[in-house]
């Protein structure tokens, strides 16, 4: 039993190291991360998260971020469970060809629509806002979002919508009270896959903005000066950038675990 344990220990500690090294670095000066091989700071320092709370363009690329990156996780589950429903219930000319066609879009790198939507946006004025982010991801996340919420809904008895539908349920009372929370774990588990691609997505997040919806993956880039990468500053910036999607995966970890059992994670 301790050779067994023993071996997902390290493994665990193994893919902390990054982590780790990480956060100790937000403590160091650059001069010192530069000078040579250290576990602990040699000199502790604040002054890196104290430049990032007080310096206006940095903590408001946090908030930039999260706006658009919430904006998107619902728009996507939003339109996803619609869509879901029709491909998990009914049967229709074509609707394997649609469904692999959605799985497409989401195959596509994307830096293939970064000069279409820079152009569109630019032409009705959506650039530089946190709606037109919100729906360039829309574009990858909601074929995903589809993807895993059919799953979870094919597992769901066709024998439940009859009974609530004899039993006078409307459709859509039948979908929120009935139906939404029998497939609560698929929700979760797309809207954390959607939550983390916008996240962390930065081609089009990047080039979609400009100044007032510059999000925090385009801003740590600005670490770079004549002088050299500010490392500590960027390794501060980057370890916040962990602690949303930490507490988003401890929210949904129960529904991960489910997704994977159902084959759709």
């Amino acid at each position: 039993m301790r050779k067994r344990s023993l071996i997902p220990i390290l493994y665990i500690l193994f893919l902390m190291l990054p982590i780790y090294w990480l956060i100790a670095m937000s403590f160091k000066t650059t001069n010192e991360i530069l000078s040579g091989f250290s576990l602990f700071p040699q000199t502790f320092t604040w002054d890196n998260y104290i430049t990032i709370f007080t310096d206006p363009s940095w903590y408001w690329a946090y908030v930039n971020s999260i706006i658009y990156v919430s904006l998107n996780t619902v728009i996507s589950i939003c339109v996803a469970l619609p869509a879901a429903y029709a491909f998990s219930r009914y049967r229709f000319l074509g609707d394997k060809t649609l469904f692999f066609w959605l799985l497409t879009n989401r195959m596509a790198p994307a830096a293939v629509f970064v000069l279409p939507f820079f152009q569109l946006y630019s032409a009705v004025g959506l650039f530089d806002t946190h709606i037109a982010v919100a729906l360039a991801h829309c574009l990858f996340n909601i074929p995903l979002a589809v993807w895993i919420l059919e799953g979870f809904m094919s597992g769901v008895p066709k024998e439940l919508d009859e009974t609530a539908y004899v039993d006078g349920y409307s459709f859509p009372q039948f979908f929120i009270t009935i139906f939404l929370p029998a497939i609560k774990a698929g929700v979760g588990v797309a809207a954390f896959f959607c939550f983390m691609f916008s996240w962390v997505e930065l081609l089009l997040a990047k080039n979609l903005t400009a100044v007032d919806a510059k999000p925090i993956a385009a801003e740590m880039t600005k670490t770079a000066s004549s002088a050299g990468y500010e490392l500590g500053l960027l390794a501060a910036a980057g370890t916040l950038t962990i602690i949303p999607g930490a507490i988003v995966i401890y929210f949904v970890r129960n529904y991960i675990a489910k997704g994977f059992a159902l084959g759709r994670v």
